[in-house]
C-alpha cells in the first residue's frame, strides 16, 4: 500500500462484503460497489448500483402487518463480464475468484486516480496459466458514464476464450440481510435491444415511483499490436442482454476487452428520454484510454480543491474518508435533487434514506464544496412544505422534518424493525426525534456563516429557521408549577431509550440535547429577523403571516425551556437519574460487544429503558455542535450555569454509561475529549477513524460505509482540533493538537477565499491566505488575540503546548 492507495491481496470470501463497500466507485451521480465482475449477486457478493436520489416504495407482509417501505432503488448491474477457456469445441467452467483454478488475486483502490484494478491469475487441470487485469473506473468527469477495462494474457498455451459481457436487469434490493423478508423487487418493464454491432441497451421503470431508467453498453475486443478485432454477438433473454465474443489468446499478447456504459433517468435535465441520451452518450464515448486520462484529471481538481496532509497511518485512513465522501457528494450533486444518504451510494442500509448525518458532513463541505452544501440545503428546502403538513396533521405549527426522508419528504422511518438477535420485529419509535429539525436550522447558520452566502440566509434560510423555531415554540409546553417550557414524547439521539420502564406510550420528556438545541434555533431565528433588511424581513413576514405575539413566545421559551440536572450533571432527560446501573462489566464478560446493547437485552427479554446506558453520545452532542464559549451562553439564556466543572462531570458521568452502538459516537467522544480529558481522546479518534475500514459495528459496513462518520474525522482535523469557527465574518481558532496528531495542514475555502492554508505543528500555527482574494481575513485566537491577513501574506501564531 501506499498513500494513494488500498491493496487487497489475496481471497478472502468473508471479508468480500466489506471490501465491496470500501472499493465502490461513484462520482456523485451514480456509485457500482466494487463487487467482481465475473460473480452475481450472492451469500458472498453484491454488485449494487446506486443513482442518487432513485427511491421506489414496495408494501410488504411483516409480523400480521402490511407495511410501506421507501428504498433507494438497486439499478440494473452493469458489471458483469465472465469468461472461460476452451479446449477445442469443449468449454470449460467459468472462471471467477471463487473458482478453484484462481492462483493468484490481487485488487487495488487507486485514490489519486479513482480507479479500481485488479489482477488474478488461474491454472487449469491442464496446467494452462491465464492472468487476467481489470481497471474499473466511474467516470468524474462525465456523471453518466462508466468503463471496465479488462485485458487477458495467455502464458504458456494458444487457444480460444469465451467471453461474455452482460447488462442485467434481473436484479432486487437483497444487499441486507434484516431487510429480506420485505418485498425487493424494484424494477419493471424491463426491455433490451441493440443499438449497433458492438452496442446494446436495457430499459425499465421502477415500480411505483414511475422512474425511467436507460443503459447503453458498448463492448469491443481487440489484441493488442496487432490490429485483430472481433465484433460481439448479442443475446437477449429475460429482463437480460448479453454481447459474447470468442477470442484467440497466444504467448506474448493480450486480448483487450473494453466495456463503455452510459446510464441516464427521467430525472435528469435537459433529455428527452433516457435511452435515447444512454445511446447517443455511449456512442459518442471516448476510447478506455481517452475516458481513462479525463477521469484522471477531474479527480486531480477535486484533490486541488480538498487538499489535507496527515501524516502517517490517521493521513491515509482520512484520504480514504474522503474518497468517499467525494463519490457520494461530488460537485455534480450541486444539479441534483438529493439530500445526504446516511449509508453513502454504497449499499442499501437504511434504505438509503436521509438522516440527521448531514450535521456531520456539511460543516466539511462548507469550507470545500459550498455549492454542494448549498444544493443538499435546498433539498430540505424543497421539502420544507411537506415538513409543514406533516407539523399540522400532528397539530402543530410550523415544520417537523422527518427523521427519515426519501424522494418527497415524508416520514419514511420503518414502523417495525428486525432484531437478528430474538428473531422479532419490534416497533420502531425512532421518528419521535424532532431534533433532525434542529440540525437542518444549524446546517444553514453554518453554511452561510462560512459561505458567506446571506442570498440564501436571507431567502430559504430564513423561511426553513423560521418555520422550525415556529414549531419548537408550539411543541413547548408551559409547566406552571415548574416555572418552565417543556418538550414532552421525543427521542433524543440516544435511541435505546424510546420511552419510561413500564410506559404505555413511547416518548421521554426534556431531552437536553433537544431543549437546548431547540432554544438555539429560536435565538437564531429572531436574531436573523433583527438583522434582515427592511424589505426581505417584511416580506418574509407577510409571506408566512408571522404575528409579532409569536415573536414574543419565542423570546420566552428560548429562555424558558426546561433542562434537567441530576447528580450535579446534566441529565440525558428528565428521570434519567431515577434508572437502574447496568451491570457493565457483567454483560461485557458475557457477551464481549456490547456496542448493540439493545439488541442484546430485548433478547434476554430486558429493555434498556429501564438502565442509565446510552448507544450513543446525546447530552454530550452539545459539546460537538457548540464551542464551550457558545455552549454557556446558552445554557445562561436558559437560567443555568454550565461552568467548566459541571461540564467535566458531565462528560465523565456518560463516558462510562455509553456502549457506542453508533459510529458517530467515538468521533463525538473524541472530539470533546481533545477539550477535557486529552489523555484518552485518541482512542475514541482512533475508533472513529477505523470505524468502517475494521468494521467495529459488526459487519454493518458491507451494507454500506457510514458517511458522517466518515466527514466527521475529516472536520475533527478541520475545525475540531483547530477549533475553528466561522462566526461573526471571522475565523476563530482555539488549538487543540493531541500528540498524536500535532501535524498536519489542509486548505479551505473561506467566503470566496480559494486555498486558505492551515498548517499545524507543535507550537505554532500557520495561515496563508491566496494573493487571489478580494479582502482580508480577521482572526482571533480563543486567548485574545486578533490578527488581519491580507490576501497574499502569511502569519504565524504561536500555540500553547
Amino acid at each position: 500500500m501506499t498513500d494513494w492507495t488500498w491493496e487487497y491481496e489475496g481471497y478472502a470470501p468473508e471479508k468480500e462484503s466489506l471490501r465491496e463497500s470500501l472499493c465502490t466507485l461513484g462520482n456523485g451521480y451514480f456509485a457500482t460497489r466494487g463487487a467482481a465482475s465475473e460473480c452475481s449477486a450472492d451469500s458472498i457478493h453484491y454488485p449494487g448500483t446506486y443513482v442518487a436520489g432513485i427511491y421506489n416504495r414496495l408494501v410488504s407482509d411483516v409480523a400480521g402487518r402490511r407495511v410501506e417501505n421507501e428504498d433507494m432503488v438497486n439499478q440494473p448491474n452493469w458489471l458483469p463480464l465472465r469468461y472461460r477457456l476452451r479446449d477445442g469445441d469443449t468449454p470449460g467452467p467459468w472462471l471467477s475468484p471463487d473458482s478453484e483454478e484462481m492462483t493468484e488475486h490481487r485488487q487495488t483502490l487507486d485514490l489519486r486516480a479513482g480507479t479500481l484494478e485488479r489482477v488474478t491469475r488461474y491454472e487449469d487441470h491442464e496446467g494452462r496459466r491465464l492472468t487476467v487485469r481489470q481497471t474499473r473506473l466511474v467516470h468524474m468527469a462525465d456523471p453518466h458514464l462508466a468503463a471496465l477495462r479488462t485485458e487477458f494474457t495467455a502464458e504458456n498455451w494458444v487457444g480460444t476464450l469465451d467471453v461474455e459481457a452482460t447488462v442485467d436487469g434481473d436484479v432486487t434490493n437483497a444487499g441486507v440481510a434484516r431487510y429480506r423478508q420485505l418485498a425487493s423487487r424494484h424494477l419493471t418493464h424491463v426491455h433490451t435491444g441493440d443499438a449497433a454491432a458492438d452496442t446494446v441497451w436495457l430499459r425499465c421503470r421502477t415500480s411505483t415511483s414511475d422512474i425511467r431508467t436507460g443503459i447503453a453498453a458498448r463492448a469491443t475486443t481487440s489484441m493488442s499490436g496487432t490490429g485483430i478485432a472481433w465484433l460481439p454477438e448479442s443475446h437477449h433473454t429475460d429482463r437480460r442482454v448479453t454481447q459474447s465474443f470468442r477470442p484467440a489468446l497466444r504467448p506474448g499478447y493480450t486480448v483487450v476487452v473494453d466495456k463503455t456504459v452510459a446510464l441516464h433517468t427521467s430525472r435528469d435535465q435537459a433529455i428527452s428520454d433516457p435511452l435515447h441520451a444512454a445511446v447517443d452518450r455511449v456512442r459518442r464515448a471516448s476510447g478506455f484510454e481517452t475516458l481513462l486520462a479525463s477521469h484522471r484529471a477531474a479527480w486531480r481538481q477535486l484533490w486541488r480543491r480538498a487538499e489535507l496532509e496527515v501524516p502517517d497511518h490517521a493521513g491515509r485512513i482520512l484520504r480514504l474518508h474522503l474518497f468517499h465522501v467525494l463519490q457520494t457528494l461530488s460537485p455534480h450533486t450541486a444539479d441534483l435533487d438529493v439530500g445526504v444518504p446516511a449509508r453513502g451510494l454504497h449499499g442499501e442500509a437504511y434504505r438509503g434514506h436521509v438522516f440527521w448525518d448531514e450535521l456531520f458532513v456539511l460543516p466539511y463541505l462548507n469550507l470545500h464544496f459550498p455549492e454542494v452544501s448549498r444544493a443538499l440545503l435546498t433539498y430540505r428546502h424543497r421539502r420544507l412544505e411537506r415538513a409543514r403538513f406533516t407539523a399540522l396533521d400532528a397539530g402543530c405549527t410550523g415544520a417537523m422534518y422527518p427523521w427519515q426522508s426519501g424522494s418527497d419528504g415524508r416520514e419514511e422511518t420503518q414502523l417495525l424493525h428486525l432484531n437478528p438477535r430474538s428473531g422479532r420485529w419490534l416497533p420502531d419509535h425512532s421518528h419521535l426525534q424532532y431534533h433532525v429539525g434542529s440540525a437542518i436550522a444549524y446546517n444553514v447558520w453554518q453554511y452561510c456563516e462560512a459561505s458567506g452566502d446571506t442570498e440564501f440566509l436571507h431567502t430559504k434560510g430564513a423561511e426553513m429557521l423560521l418555520q422550525i423555531a415556529r414549531f419548537w415554540a408550539c411543541r413547548a409546553t408551559y409547566d406552571a408549577p415548574l416555572g418552565r417550557y417543556r418538550i414532552r414524547g421525543v427521542l433524543g439521539p440516544d435511541e435505546y431509550h424510546d420511552a419510561y420502564p413500564g410506559a404505555d406510550r413511547p416518548g421521554l420528556d426534556d431531552n437536553a440535547y433537544t431543549n437546548v438545541t431547540a432554544a438555539w434555533v429560536l435565538a437564531h431565528t429572531l436574531d436573523l429577523l433583527r438583522e434582515l433588511p427592511e424589505p426581505r424581513r417584511q416580506e418574509l413576514i407577510e409571506r408566512t403571516e408571522l404575528h409579532h405575539s409569536e415573536l414574543e413566545l419565542w423570546e420566552d421559551v428560548s429562555r424558558g425551556l426546561h433542562v434537567p440536572f441530576h447528580d450535579g450533571v446534566i441529565s440525558q432527560f428528565d428521570g434519567f437519574g431515577e434508572l437502574e446501573e447496568l451491570d457493565w462489566e457483567g454483560l461485557r464478560r458475557r457477551y464481549g460487544d456490547i456496542r448493540r446493547l439493545d439488541r442484546i437485552m430485548e433478547a434476554e427479554g430486558d429493555s434498556v429503558n429501564r438502565y442509565k446506558a446510552s448507544k450513543q453520545a446525546d447530552v454530550l452532542m452539545l459539546g460537538y455542535l457548540f464551542s464551550p464559549a457558545e455552549l454557556g451562553a446558552l445554557l445562561r439564556r436558559l437560567g443555568h450555569s454550565l461552568d467548566d466543572e459541571t461540564w467535566r462531570r458531565t462528560v465523565d458521568y456518560y463516558m462510562h454509561r455509553t456502549s457506542h452502538g453508533s459510529t458517530l459516537s467515538g468521533l463525538v467522544h473524541g472530539w470533546i475529549l481533545a477539550r477535557v480529558r486529552r489523555s484518552e481522546a485518541w482512542r475514541f479518534c482512533q475508533e472513529a477513524l477505523e470505524g468502517d475500514i475494521a468494521d467495529l459495528q459488526g459487519g454493518t459496513t458491507g451494507e454500506g460505509i457510514h458517511l458522517g462518520a466518515m466527514a466527521g474525522t475529516l472536520d475533527l482535523v478541520q475545525r475540531g482540533l483547530t477549533g475553528l469557527e466561522t462566526r461573526g465574518g471571522v475565523l476563530r481558532l482555539d488549538p487543540v493538537p493531541l500528540p498524536e496528531l500535532s501535524e498536519y495542514d489542509f486548505t479551505l475555502r473561506y467566503r470566496g477565499h480559494w486555498g486558505v492554508r492551515l498548517r499545524m505543528t507543535p507550537g505554532n500555527l500557520h495561515i496563508a491566505v491566496p494573493g487571489s482574494g478580494r479582502s482580508p481575513i480577521g482572526i482571533e485566537l480563543a486567548r485574545g488575540m486578533a490578527v488581519t491577513v491580507e490576501p497574499g501574506e502569511t502569519c504565524d501564531l504561536p500555540l500553547p503546548a
